[in-house]
């Protein structure tokens, strides 16, 4: 057998300046995402030996969470049957009537099965919303922290427009922090439950919000300005906490309709990231610009995992009874992260959580930022603070500047979708170790 043939790719610095020559300004400016390169490099010190409890991905380990054993069935069920083919872009007629009825059901929505369009997962409809509505220039406004927003912008060349919030305010924005830029711009982005924070919107301020967008769009007919969309992201809205409520747009103000985009997913929902399915409610008018490019990328969700994803969403005895064992689990979860915060706090140290309202994440704050370390160095920045936490505390976190917050105030998102309960809480026994550690040397 002859030698394989080597290509001769260039590597080390020839690599980078031939990327550089080969690819457009856009591809050679483009970054990779600050989360995933967190998660990199915890793999990397996982792969080395360390012991690190890793709450840095959005995403649920099988070891701790699967999606539906029904849901599971049944696309094992529809495989096997041979529904192997492709499916219309815009998804099977099962799946959307699925799904219009749902919302009908659980959110009392009667949203038309025209509106809807499928996607591998909820990334396709959303990034179908910016390519389809944005124009180079045109301004994307967001309130930090907020997720892949920045990114989005970029590939899309619009103008990004970050609206600041405030713990306060569960680093969610409000009308009066919006209104300022709501003349000018071309899409609202808002997401709740909030990735990174585990954050809801409170339901009178979106009503307020939406009110606001509809009196815009009606000032702006008759204008060659073209209308203000709200992009409502809510993959989480099934996972609320306590007295916690998800609000939705169009149940609060039906007017907002014709220029609202709804994004969601049985990712997170269900526990069924690796699943790939997810959709878009959007103006019907549109939708078929929505299929049109979702098609031309191929981003549309297998057959086999739509069907059972049609399956799943016509039965609500199976839902509640997945979910009445799931979310108790999350919240014990982000329960304990806020307990533990909050008695630390009370003792005395620097430290602060917000109390868990929806998603797979919390808020937590350790503000160090100014204080010596055991080494003699002084903390002066979140990743500084980051890698303190991995490296005294074995305990991987992401800052809030990783989400568009360029403020060094120490806060991080927690996830713990792929944790549990025991290898937790011993984490948090080294936070609290390394913290006062900190604390003891200022």
């Amino acid at each position: 057998m002859s030698q394989p043939i080597v290509p001769p790719y260039p590597t080390g610095p020839e690599a980078k300046a031939a990327a550089v020559k080969a690819l457009n300004p856009m591809g050679s400016n483009m970054i990779g995402s600050r989360i995933l390169g967190i998660a990199t490099q915890v793999r990397d010190r996982q792969a080395e030996g360390a012991d690190i409890c890793n709450l840095t991905i959005g995403d649920f380990s099988p070891a701790h969470f699967q999606a539906p054993e029904p849901l599971r069935a049944a696309i094992q069920r529809f495989v096997g049957e041979g529904h192997t083919n492709y499916p219309p872009a815009d998804g099977i007629l099962e799946l959307r009537q699925a799904i219009a009825g749902f919302y009908e059901r659980r959110l009392g929505l009667a949203v038309p099965m025209e509106a809807i369009v499928v996607g591998s997962g909820a990334r396709p409809p959303l990034y179908a919303t910016y390519m389809l509505l944005l124009e180079p220039g045109d301004e994307l406004v967001y309130a930090v922290p907020s997720w892949n927003n920045e990114y989005y912008a970029y590939l899309n060349g619009a103008e990004a427009v970050l609206v600041p919030t405030t713990p306060e305010d569960g680093f969610m924005p409000t009308l009066e922090s919006l209104r300022p830029h709501l003349r000018t711009a071309r899409i609202l982005h808002l997401n709740s439950p909030l990735n990174p924070c585990g954050t809801c919107i409170d339901p009178d301020e979106l009503k307020a919000i939406c009110e606001a967008i509809v009196a815009e769009n009606a000032r702006r007919e008759g204008t060659d300005q073209r209308p203000l969309f709200l992009l409502y992201d809510m993959v989480y809205w099934m996972l609320t906490y306590g007295d916690t409520q998800h609000a939705d747009p169009i149940s609060l103000c039906p007017a907002i309709a014709p220029t609202c985009v709804y994004i969601d997913a049985i990712s997170k929902n269900f526990a069924g990231t690796g699943l790939r399915v997810g959709w878009g409610v959007v103006p019907p008018h549109i939708q078929g610009k929505f299929k049109a490019l979702i098609g031309h990328v191929g981003a549309w969700a297998p057959r086999p995992e739509q069907m059972a994803t049609a399956w799943l969403l016509e039965r609500d005895e199976v839902i509640d009874a997945w979910l009445d064992e799931f979310r108790p689990q999350l919240e014990a979860r982000l329960n304990l992260i806020h307990q533990r915060f909050s008695e630390m706090a009370a003792a005395g140290l620097p430290v602060r959580a917000i109390a868990p309202q929806g998603a797979i994440y919390l808020s937590i704050q350790v503000d160090l930022v100014g204080r010596s370390l055991p080494d003699g160095g002084v903390i002066e920045t979140n990743e500084q603070i980051r890698l303190l936490l991995l490296d005294g505390a074995r305990t991987a976190v992401v800052p809030f500047r990783a989400f568009g917050l360029e403020v060094e105030t120490g806060w991080f998102r927690m996830s713990i979708g792929a944790v549990g309960m025991d290898e937790l809480a011993a984490a948090l026994d080294r936070v609290e170790a390394t913290v006062r550690e900190v604390c003891a040397v200022s």
